[in-house]
């Protein structure tokens, strides 16, 4: 007798549809604040295109280290700190580890890993349930929510859903954005394979496969592919060039995200597993070339990975009540609801991308500082109970070109999956979180996210009316910043309370100290702590010889590591907590509730600075 497939029915309050970084940031975020959770993901590793089977290194606002400040913090940092902690070598196997063990420490959440989303049940404009089939198990699920969060990247399930969406480019008129095209069209950006290159020492052959396609050098022009072709185009190529290739790289061990493809048919989504065979015969082409050619450089250079799955730029976009375009990005716009922020510049891809050989790959629209991201631009304008976080947001086709990277989708990945547990808290749609926005900008602030324009102004911290003294002090970073609602830098404002070891008579290391004395007596249940991490190091996962030399090995040295929280009652040591081998910039220190008018950090050692570094200090009841 015929077996059928296994069938399972379970029920969740929030889920969450593909698990790449904004999926997991959304997933997590929403469990964290009490929402029963289920991640959805169709491969079996999380991480999207930054896990081991894509390998594309977290860009966000920061711009590489362009725009320090800018830099992403919250949940995706948090994992990039725990990575950084255990893995100076940039391995990708310990970085799917650490994914992992996200989702997998956090309680409330449930992820069903090898699961492909199916179908969707939706009634009165509002999802009620998704089928997904996990092939690993060959069990078909059907999971019931009361909030749906689409982080497929392709808008899958708002499209099966019936939610309204975008795909192409809009017409120059439809914005007012200046570079747009004059019409409307359907030219999109490309998918892409990466490779890893390992010098050997010495002559490493490279046979080229028989479905491998021929470049020639006259077709590379365009594209920067060996320091030899680099140096070549420095002396004689318009600086229109000489701005895109800073973007790029010239060595040839890691790369090239010009290696893109968009496919020919209306929709790319159709056309994918075309164009991954295509760019395999690219991607071995390319390096056929570099290798048999001509000198570039690749002598000695051996193939030591190749990417099989295709990372996407481009696909839906769903709308929302706002759609976030150009110009908000070049005004550095600050939305009254803004929950986000991104500071990429906005790169416009040739049309045909690879295969456009008379053509730079990109130009780029570059901006200085950063603009918001409204809360408007994360639910569906025509789908009740749908949100969504990632590339497929609402935003026109060049505002996308800024918003669509990793750390931009991740940081607003958390800001929804915040908004869908206060959904359930005020029993609302999430378009009713609007009337809340404050509340949920609060949050976010407090989960050490940033929103730009926006400081601390919880009513509920009792540090903001406290009395801030310290052990010492440098000039300019007193103890009273840890208390003015900005938990980084800003401009030429540090924000930061930077201890003074210079201070001190004897030679003998003592311990550094910040008391807060509190307005009056109050119970206290949690400390929130914001140390510094330096912004000014990367700090990411990469294939990139360029970008891990921005790196230092090991935790950020100015990372407090061993401290001590007390709460005091007078004279008297009311709850005290130590708390050691710290690697993370955010802490959450928690009491039993506990009477007391004073709350301390000593702090013991940091990760390596002479001095100790906090940005924030939080006490709550």
């Amino acid at each position: 007798m015929a077996q059928r497939v296994k069938e399972k029915k379970v029920s969740y309050d929030v889920v969450v549809v593909g698990g790449g970084l904004s999926g997991m940031c959304a997933a997590i975020a929403a469990a964290r604040h009490g929402a029963k959770t289920a991640l959805i993901h169709a491969r079996h590793v999380l991480g999207g295109n930054a896990s081991s089977e894509i390998r594309m290194h977290i860009c966000g606002a920061s711009e590489s280290m362009a725009k320090p400040d800018l830099e992403e913090g919250g949940i995706v940092y948090e994992m990039m700190l725990d990575n950084k902690s255990r893995n100076d070598y940039f391995s990708y196997s310990i970085w799917d580890m650490v994914l992992f063990s996200a989702v997998k420490r956090q309680d409330n959440l449930t992820t069903y890993l090898n699961t492909a989303m199916e179908d969707c049940v939706v009634e009165d404009d509002c999802i009620r349930q998704i089928t997904a089939y996990q092939q690993t198990t060959e069990t078909r699920f059907f999971i019931d929510g009361k909030v749906f969060i689409d982080c497929t990247g392709n808008g899958t399930l708002g499209y099966y859903a019936g939610a309204e969406y975008r795909i192409g480019s809009e017409g120059k008129a439809e914005f007012g954005e200046q570079h747009a095209p004059d019409e409307p069209n359907n030219n999109r950006m490309g998918n892409t394979l990466l490779f890893k290159a390992v010098d050997r020492g010495h002559s490493v052959n490279f046979k080229r496969p028989d479905f491998a396609r021929t470049f020639t050098e006259e077709e590379l022009k365009y594209r920067t592919h060996s320091a030899v072709h680099g140096a070549k185009a420095k002396a004689g190529v318009d600086d229109a060039y000489l701005r895109m290739t800073a973007f790029s790289t010239s060595a040839v061990d890691y790369g090239y995200w010009w290696i893109e493809l968009p496919g020919e048919k209306e929709d790319i989504i159709d056309e994918y597993e075309e164009i991954r065979d295509e760019l395999v015969s690219c991607i071995y082409g390319i390096w056929d070339h570099l290798k048999n050619g001509g000198d570039h450089g690749a002598e000695n250079y051996d193939l030591e990975w190749v990417g099989m799955m295709p990372g996407m730029r481009e696909s839906r976009r769903l709308v929302g009540d706002y759609i976030l375009n150009e110009n908000d990005i070049l005004s550095n716009r600050q939305f009254e609801d803004a929950v986000a922020y991104g500071g990429w510049a906005m790169d416009i891809h040739a049309p045909k991308g690879l295969y456009d050989f008379d053509n730079l790959p990109s130009s780029i629209v570059s901006f200085d500082g950063s603009y918001t991201i409204p809360y408007r631009c994360y639910y569906s304008k025509n789908i009740g109970n749908l949100m969504m976080a990632g590339r497929n947001i609402s935003a026109s086709k060049m505002a996308m070109g800024s918003t669509r990277v990793m750390g931009t989708c991740a940081i607003g990945g958390q800001a929804v999956g915040t908004a869908a547990a206060m959904c359930l808290k005020y029993d609302c749609m999430p378009k009713g979180i609007l009337a809340h926005i404050d509340e949920l900008q609060q949050t976010l602030l407090k989960d050490d996210c940033y929103i730009p324009g926006i400081r601390n102004t919880d009513e509920k911290d009792l540090a903001q009316t406290a009395v801030v003294t310290a052990s010492s002090a440098k000039k300019g970073f007193g103890p009273e910043q840890v208390i003015n609602g900005v938990s980084r830098g800003e401009g030429t404002e540090r924000n930061i309370w930077i201890s003074d070891a210079a201070q001190k008579e004897d030679a003998q290391k003592q311990d550094e100290w910040i008391s807060l004395k509190l307005k009056e007596k109050s119970q206290v249940s949690q400390v929130r702590l914001t140390f510094d991490s330096n912004f000014n190091y990367a700090i990411k996962i990469t294939l990139s010889a360029k970008r891990q030399k921005q790196q230092r090995i090991g935790t950020p040295v100015e990372l407090v590591k061993n401290y001590t929280v007390t709460l005091w009652d007078g004279d008297v040591k009311a709850a005290e907590k130590t708390v050691t081998d710290n690697v993370q910039r955010a802490n959450v220190v928690d009491f039993e509730p506990t009477f007391c008018d004073r709350v301390t950090v000593t702090i013991h050692d940091t990760n390596g600075s002479e001095d100790a570094h906090i940005y924030e200090v939080r006490v709550y009841a």
